[in-house]
């Protein structure tokens, strides 16, 4: 590591949320000086094109590792305080539970089963009294009207208040990239293809430059992977695999209550584009937006390998159609809602038994990881760039003990 008092070259790799926090918090450490100390971030297609602009936006206390997550979470709530972000990118706390329900049946030219001839089906706006009791009997929430009762076996709280939070993570994403360059971070669009070093430790990343198709090579004295998925295709070693993940985005018939919801859903036989032979239990997770969206995610799958670039990403409808019907079979207002978004995206995950995410020194000096941080990269993206930026500045970390995540235990 050069001292922080030299000049320094500070290249990004990946323009995820992992990427920008890094650049956020490189250029907030007390050594950085903008005179002597130049931070790039190289991002092959755009901020945000990947998971980081995908993804639910879950925060919890409860999440992992348990060595970052406290430190993350507390900043989440430091950065929202300083710049806005309640109102610039969805900053709230929210409830937190999982519902055990039978998915009710869809009929493809009447809509969900049982509903009444005429649109009179039951409105849960003006739920009755024997309804609103079989939510209670289950256990639900007064305020998580937004569920039909029919079917539904149980409910359980999953974190005490102030334990759970969320963020839109596109927009908290490409807000924290913005406030990084307000304070000197450059950000280019090229794909990475080198990155050069002698036995000094790394010298140089050479990358394809997005409008001109141009092969270009900057300077670098410091270089910090987290290119997610992608870390693979520019460190060849890094043991990290990836998982595509389908979601939707749906305008809600009205709006819902502040709820992340786990969901079991059995569903009978022949539901879904799939017309599965038998009955089969799907897990969507549910995650009602202040923007009055609401969010929902279905389980990963390996059948398409990780493509060049997030905008090569194939999406299948199919399986965006088998988590709106999902959703619907246990929600009046996400049944009748509109579809706004569907989309796919990879979450990349640490082949080792140990888990990820790898965050520190590589052994080469100079070459920083901070990747592998599978389903829970918005919630421990501010705890990671900020050890970043102390390993960068200070030759380790200061605000948390991460020695279990030292990337020369996984290479």
């Amino acid at each position: 590591m050069a001292g922080a008092d030299q000049q320094r070259e500070i290249v990004i790799i990946g323009g995820g949320i992992i990427g920008c926090c890094s650049a956020y918090y490189l250029t907030r450490h007390p050594s950085y000086d903008p005179s002597r100390h130049k931070i790039t971030l190289l991002e092959a297609t755009e901020i945000a094109g990947g998971a980081s602009g995908k993804a639910g936006g879950l925060l919890a206390l409860w999440a992992y590792p348990s060595n970052i997550v406290p430190l993350s979470y507390k900043l989440h709530a430091e950065l929202a305080k300083e710049h806005g972000g309640k109102e610039r990118w969805g900053y709230r706390e929210v409830n937190c539970g999982q519902l055990v329900a039978r998915g009710r049946a869809i009929d493809e030219k009447k809509g969900l089963a049982g509903a009444k001839e005429g649109g009179s089906s039951v409105s849960l706006q003006k739920r009755d009294s024997l309804a609103l009791g079989k939510l209670r009997a289950a256990g639900v929430p007064s305020d998580l009207d937004w569920v039909v009762p029919e079917g539904l076996i149980g409910y359980e709280s999953m974190a005490g208040p102030g334990e759970t939070a969320q963020v839109h993570p596109y927009l908290f994403t490409t807000s924290i990239a913005k406030l990084a360059e307000e304070k000197g971070a450059r950000i280019i669009l090229g794909k990475v293809t080198d990155i050069g070093r002698s036995a000094d430790g790394v010298q140089s990343v050479t990358y394809t430059d997005k409008a001109t198709g141009e092969s270009r090579t900057i300077p670098a004295t410091d270089v910090v992977i987290s290119a997610g998925p992608w870390t693979k295709s520019v460190f060849p070693q890094a043991p990290i695999s990836a998982t595509r993940a389908h979601s939707v985005v749906i305008c809600p018939t009205r709006p819902v209550s502040a709820y992340t919801l786990f969901t079991n859903i059995s569903l009978e036989a022949g539901y879904g584009s799939s017309k599965k032979s038998r009955p089969t239990v799907v897990t969507p997770e549910i995650y009602a937006r202040p923007d009055n969206t609401v969010y929902a995610c279905g389980e990963g799958d390996h059948l398409v390998p990780l493509p060049e670039t997030t905008a090569d990403v194939q999406v299948d409808q199919s399986r965006c159609q088998d988590i709106i019907d999902a959703v619907g079979s246990i929600s009046e207002e996400l049944k009748g809602g509109e579809v706004t978004v569907r989309q796919a995206c990879y979450l990349p995950n640490v082949d080792a038994p140990r888990g990820g995410p790898m965050i520190g020194h590589t052994g080469i000096k100079g070459l920083y990881m901070a990747a592998g941080h599978t389903c829970w990269g918005i919630q421990n993206a501010p705890g990671t760039g900020k050890l970043i930026s102390e390993f960068v500045f200070e030759g380790s970390a200061k605000s948390a003990n991460v020695a279990a995540l030292d990337p020369r235990k996984f290479l």
